[in-house]
């Protein structure tokens, strides 16, 4: 089984083509959206159908929710919030209704899923420190776990030694050994690499690898701008932050 896997493409159609047309050259046999369809971009509704043309295994985001009206914005920064209502105001009730009842957290056999970190799920914490990872390994099923969430593309793995963070981005999978893979950000990565950012995992090979692709970020950029939302928002495109 071949898996893309993808997350917080935060309403940014430009780098989300990009990714899928990557995918599609990768013989993947299963898609899987890990939360943030939404926010921040100028195209929420386009992205949803988007991502429902090619999987329907999707979980909840924290702009999801928020855009569906179901998660607070308490602690979004102002222009994350100004995103929110904007898409708000955008969304069909169809739309919202769809985002609004996505899972927080998919699990098969071969790989787990969330947005943030399997504890408290619904609160969205980062998995950024070896606690953090400590939590969510602890309540693991599988093998691997992915997440999205801090747009920062990171894999920790943990062994009878404790946790490490591993300096490359990819990664042949051990038997004996947990590993938490977060993808990064398909619409706003926030590591310096302004390129959207997905991992594929193989499950005959064992192998996983967080992937970049560039992508039209002034094309991006222009949409947020002539949608009227905040400015920082379409600069922070071509910064990767």
């Amino acid at each position: 089984m071949r898996y893309g896997i993808f997350a917080d493409v935060h309403s940014n159609s430009e780098a989300f083509h990009a990714v899928i047309d990557s995918l599609k050259k990768e013989n993947i046999d299963t898609y899987v959206s890990i939360g943030d369809i939404v926010g921040y971009g100028a195209e929420p509704s386009y992205c949803i159908e988007l991502t429902k043309k090619i999987t329907d295994k999707v979980i909840a985001g924290n702009h999801d929710l928020a855009a569906a009206g179901v998660f607070t914005t308490s602690y979004f920064n102002d222009y994350a919030k100004e995103a929110i209502l904007w898409t708000k105001n955008i969304l069909s009730a169809k739309e919202a209704s769809y985002l609004k009842a996505l899972k927080y957290i998919y699990e098969n056999k071969d790989i787990t899923a969330v947005h943030g970190s399997l504890n408290e799920p619904r609160e969205f914490h980062y998995i950024l420190s070896t606690s953090q990872a400590l939590a969510t390994f602890g309540l693991m099923k599988t093998e691997v776990c992915f997440t999205g969430h801090s747009h920062l593309p990171l894999i920790s793995a943990k062994t009878h030694k404790g946790v490490s963070f591993l300096p490359d981005q990819k990664v042949t999978i051990k038997k004996g050994v947990s590993y938490i893979i977060n993808v990064g950000s398909v619409g706003q990565p926030r590591d310096g690499d302004p390129r959207a950012s997905f991992a594929i995992f193989d499950t005959k090979t064992s192998y996983v690898e967080i992937k970049r692709v560039p992508y039209d970020i002034k094309k991006a950029a222009g949409k947020i701008l002539a949608a009227g939302l905040p400015q920082v928002l379409a600069a922070r495109l071509g910064e990767g932050r």
